[in-house]
């Protein structure tokens, strides 16, 4: 199968990071007969240096050709006094709006080694692994109208939602069941809002197209209080812009490191941008230290749900899994017992755990 995959190093450790996918990319393709071509381009503060805008029309034109896209991080200290909708986070919202991206992912797994983290309690978050799916373009963030009224004395915002923009989300959540525990708990707020009921109601009417998926509803505070007290009951949670924000981020700390996560932002012809949930630690940019672990199992999602390579990014995920539960650790992270390593090492191991045979030495060594 060939592929062409952009990548969008950004800023401060997303080159170094960007690295560590592509070796890992090769080692797949090479392992299970693919061939993966490679473009690079500009994107956020980088591309402001080199271009003075944050989103330059060839990395738009580029994307809109790629079977997908792969982002290290944007922004950092260096353009937190350009105006607002010149800085480096536009170009994350502009390639987000031009390729029409309307379904964010976000894996939450808890891996045994860093449970010790968590601040639940390791009996409490083990065996999770939870995938959240937010509506990601529709919804009370665009709703119109919006903003001051009465001659400022009153404000309004609109929770707008046409039914096209709700099944497509509601489809993707059902046919991402169906490849894991064929589990879905939708969360709204039916009791409050009328945008609510509208959901449940075609939640309930796509049920019958997927007979194999359980479903559960459940209105949004339920839903954040059980994240907290019962993550493992979770399988796959689909629910709109606003609560899929809020719950995401929620999720995001129970494992306990935000360099393990990776993330989605996909359409309906399984085009994609993949990029790992964590920023761009200008700080620790060039040490060689940072965590390439978001950005390899960003990989996977990609392969997964761009590519239709579910066995590949299942060696992915094993392999990073093996790579921790071999006491290995980037300095963000703490394994009792465990071997502190750099990014190039850590990429190393999850490579050799890969592969079993001689082509991951060979491609490890071409690692720059």
């Amino acid at each position: 199968m060939k592929r062409h995959i952009v990548m969008l190093p950004g800023d401060g450790i997303g080159k170094e990071i960007m690295g560590s996918a592509k070796i890992v990319l090769q080692t797949i393709a090479t392992e299970f007969g693919h061939q993966f071509t490679f473009a690079e381009h500009a994107i956020g503060g980088s591309a402001i240096d080199q271009f003075q805008t944050p989103l330059p029309d060839t990395t738009v034109k580029a994307c809109e050709e790629a079977d997908a896209i792969l982002l290290g991080a944007v922004g950092g200290e260096k353009w937190d006094s350009l105006p607002g909708d010149q800085r480096p986070e536009k170009g994350l919202l502009g390639i987000r709006k031009a390729l029409g991206l309307f379904a964010n992912l976000r894996p939450i797994k808890g891996f045994l080694p860093l449970l010790h983290a968590s601040p639940l309690k390791e009996e409490v978050i083990k065996g999770s692994d939870i995938l959240i799916i937010r509506e990601l373009t529709g919804g009370l963030y665009f709703g119109e109208p919006k903003g001051r009224i009465e001659k400022g004395n009153a404000v309004v915002d609109t929770l707008y939602y046409h039914r096209t923009e709700m099944e497509r989300i509601i489809d993707k959540a059902f046919q991402s069941a169906q490849h894991r525990n064929k589990k879905l708990t939708s969360v709204d707020k039916a009791n409050v809002l009328e945008s609510s009921r509208f959901w449940r109601e075609i939640v309930e009417a796509k049920r019958k197209e997927y007979p194999d998926v359980a479903v559960e509803h459940l209105l949004v505070d339920a839903a954040a209080m059980k994240l907290i007290t019962q993550p493992n009951q979770f399988d796959v949670i689909v629910t709109e812009n606003l609560f899929g924000d809020i719950l995401s981020d929620e999720a995001s700390v129970l494992t306990g490191s935000l360099g393990m996560l990776p993330s989605a932002s996909i359409r309906t012809d399984g085009i994609g941008l993949y990029e790992p949930v964590h920023g761009s630690a200008p700080d620790i940019a060039g040490k060689g230290i940072a965590n390439p672990l978001g950005m390899i199992l960003s990989t996977a999602l990609m392969l997964r749900h761009s590519f239709d390579m579910h066995e590949e990014a299942d060696e992915i995920e094993r392999a990073v899994q093996t790579s921790l539960d071999q006491g290995y650790y980037t300095a963000d992270l703490a394994i009792e017992d465990g071997i502190v390593v750099s990014t190039k090492e850590m990429t190393d191991i999850v490579i050799g755990n890969l592969s079993t045979n001689s082509v991951s030495n060979c491609i490890c060594n071409s690692y720059a």
